[in-house]
């Protein structure tokens, strides 16, 4: 059975969320950035189906959220914007003859352990690549490629169809798998009242909204 790794890139925390500012302050955002990963990080660790976990930072409270969690910290491309942070843990995983890279950003507090498992599990033999769309069909909210450079990747706010068509032009067929929870990433104002109205699920992030009187 394939290992699959999932890898987390992580910016600093300060100056997160800028899109959000109409709702919270720079205070308010860095918080709420780190309690999004803690969120993603503890379904991560809740999986049981994936072989490691890593986290590309240099911002020091993400890298401590992430020990404590079990994830290993690396900074290979982690200046160099999300693509290129995911792409740095691509080449740490190649150069150690790992197995699949799953990744997915730190700013889906609704994910759960059995997303992450239900993800994994649709690991096809190599070369495959899975992909979880955001809720808009915009964003690749997690990505699974196995081996870790089976499709060339590139992040942005609209990167879903792209990499399907990326897949296709590698000669695999993707897998897309829907899942709720890691659909809805936190970015934009829309996305923050999606996930207010969404069912109330307990989770860090919730509570910390909550406490904010949104």
């Amino acid at each position: 059975m394939t290992q699959v790794y999932a890898c987390v890139p992580v910016k600093a925390f300060t100056g997160a969320k800028q899109r959000l500012s109409v709702f919270l302050t720079p205070a308010q955002r860095e918080v709420l950035a780190a309690t999004m990963l803690e969120d993603v990080l503890a379904a991560l660790a809740g999986a049981t189906r994936l072989a490691g976990i890593l986290v590309n930072t240099v911002d020091s409270r993400a890298a401590a959220l992430a020990v404590r969690y079990g994830a290993r910290v690396v900074t290979e491309g982690a200046l160099d914007g999300h693509t290129g942070a995911v792409m740095g843990m691509a080449r740490v995983l190649a150069a150690e003859g790992a197995g699949a890279l799953l990744t997915m950003p730190g700013d889906i507090p609704r994910v759960t352990s059995a997303e992450v498992d239900a993800v994994v599990s649709s690991c096809l033999d190599a070369p495959s690549f899975t992909i979880v769309p955001a809720h808009d069909e915009l964003g690749s909210n997690a990505v699974l490629c196995n081996p870790a450079f089976a499709v060339p990747l590139r992040f942005g706010d609209d990167s879903y169809f792209p990499h399907l068509a990326a897949a296709r032009r590698s000669g695999i067929e993707p897998t897309v798998v829907r899942l709720p929870g890691i659909g809805l990433d936190i970015d934009h104002p829309v996305d923050l009242r999606a996930f207010l109205r969404a069912p109330r699920k307990p989770t860090r992030t919730l509570a910390l909204l909550d406490a904010f009187g949104l």
